[in-house]
């Protein structure tokens, strides 16, 4: 939620609760205007394989799955989503499916216990995009 407040405000705020919104967002990309729907759904530390899950995964065309570099819970359970998303996705119509892995808290690289390079592997293994970034700042 914080991340998404950043790119939709430019503010940081840093407590939020496990509530799903979905924002509209328009933005200039090349000269053309795209409006943004997300999803922002808290995850839990596991993969949900339920109908909500189901449902927000049909309902979007790309992903971005964040983690805390501060939290190895939140990166380990990375592979069981993309698998699940690409499942759901990628079998329907064999088109690949954009999905990208941000590391956040980049700021708290004194408490940082998921290293950029395994960030960076995951990423490359399961054939998704990869950034680290902070919210905050």
């Amino acid at each position: 939620a914080a991340l998404i407040v950043r790119f939709l405000t430019r503010r940081f705020i840093g407590e939020y609760g496990d509530m799903e919104f979905i924002y509209s967002h328009n933005l200039t990309v090349d000269g053309r205007e795209i409006l943004f729907h997300i999803w922002d759904a808290p995850s839990s530390q596991q993969a949900e394989e339920g109908s909500s899950e189901e449902k927000r995964i049909q309902w979007a065309d790309s992903f971005v799955l964040v983690y805390s570099i501060c939290d190895r819970a939140s990166f380990n359970i990375l592979p069981l989503k993309i698998q699940f998303i690409k499942a759901a996705k990628e079998g329907q119509n064999q088109e690949k499916v954009p999905i990208v892995i941000v590391g956040n808290k980049r700021d708290l690289h004194h408490q940082r216990v998921v290293s950029s390079e395994e960030g960076r592997l995951l990423a490359l293994s399961l054939d998704c995009g990869f950034y680290e970034v902070s919210a905050a700042e």
